[in-house]
């Protein structure tokens, strides 16, 4: 079906607005281009009176970090009664908190790294070296350092040395209040989409991922060609099949809905090593989702002309 009025809320004011915007503007040409009317709207102080009064049919949300990932954009469009696409806002915090979903995927049985989180009031009040020493003590080098909440590997870093720990820190809470430090597990990198198709959630092929220097980080997400990406990722097909049952489990566990994306790494011993979940996968050109289901001869018109429907009809 089409000629729905589709509204498509990109932007905001995260540090990932730039991203957001480049996955609005991709997602909403694609939706134009399946026979939608499609309204782009920013995340700001206009929005819910152009959500009143034109009272789109269903709404998308391709907002990266903060209000796009928290819940808090959901929340609104559950006041509203707009329906759309994605996951419930309740769901959507549990995810986007790192720490408490890693805890939930672990008690599971699902593999995540071993990992601690602390505030940055922790480093303060008992000393920034004593609690990195007990920190390298505990998990060993080398490390992943990241903020507990936010996408894009904005403020992640790798911690090879002791001495880099300090300077990774401050990165991190640049972006937030408290770090996430995790085991840092060699592999090969993939990610694993999943969509709703008709009423059961379905994995799409795994996305192998290399990175320049083996680090997906900002820079290597966003500029073309500094990555390259395969698909379905070179693994054998029983470990292909182990990463969509995974991704699966982790977007069920968690509640989430309509789409998700899980990032995870497969070790030296071919288990899956969960790093995230993400509830607003990027749509840009150099993003993961986007690339899966390019390489199943499909495109995000059809795919969200689908989903955008199933949020109608849910409603």
């Amino acid at each position: 079906m089409s000629d729905r009025i589709v509204a498509v809320l990109a932007g905001g004011l995260s540090h990932e607005r730039e991203v957001s915007l480049r996955s609005g503007r991709r997602l909403a040409g694609a939706l134009r281009g399946a026979g939608h009317d499609v309204r782009e709207w920013d995340a700001d102080g206009a929005l819910l009176d152009r959500l009143r009064s034109e009272k789109p049919d269903a709404a998308i949300v391709a907002l990266h970090g903060g209000e796009g990932e928290n819940g808090a954009i959901q929340a609104v469009l559950e006041l509203l009664g707009i329906p759309f696409v994605g996951t419930a806002a309740s769901a959507c915090r549990r995810a986007w908190d790192k720490p408490t979903a890693k805890a939930e995927l672990a008690r599971a049985g699902l593999n995540t790294p071993d990992w601690v989180a602390l505030p940055h009031a922790t480093f303060r009040e008992l000393g920034a070296q004593a609690v990195l020493d007990a920190m390298v003590e505990r998990l060993g080098l080398p490390l992943m350092l990241k903020p507990d909440q936010g996408g894009s590997a904005l403020g992640a870093q790798v911690v090879r040395s002791a001495a880099e720990l300090p300077s990774a820190m401050v990165s991190c809470l640049a972006y937030a209040d408290t770090v996430l430090a995790e085991r840092f597990v060699s592999g090969t990198e993939v990610a694993v989409s999943v969509v709703h198709d008709r009423d059961e959630p379905r994995a799409l092929a795994p996305v192998e991922v290399d990175a320049p220097g083996g680090v997906y980080d900002y820079s290597a997400r966003y500029t073309q060609g500094a990555a390259t990406f395969t698909c379905p990722a070179r693994l054998p097909e029983e470990t292909l099949a182990l990463l969509r049952t995974t991704a699966l489990e982790a977007h069920a566990l968690l509640g989430l809905r309509d789409l998700s994306r899980m990032d995870a790494v497969v070790d030296a011993d071919g288990r899956v090593q969960i790093l995230e979940v993400n509830v607003s996968p990027g749509l840009t050109d150099t993003s993961l989702l986007p690339t899966a289901v390019a390489a199943e001869g499909s495109d995000l018109g059809t795919v969200f002309t689908a989903l955008v429907e199933r949020a109608v009809a849910r409603a």
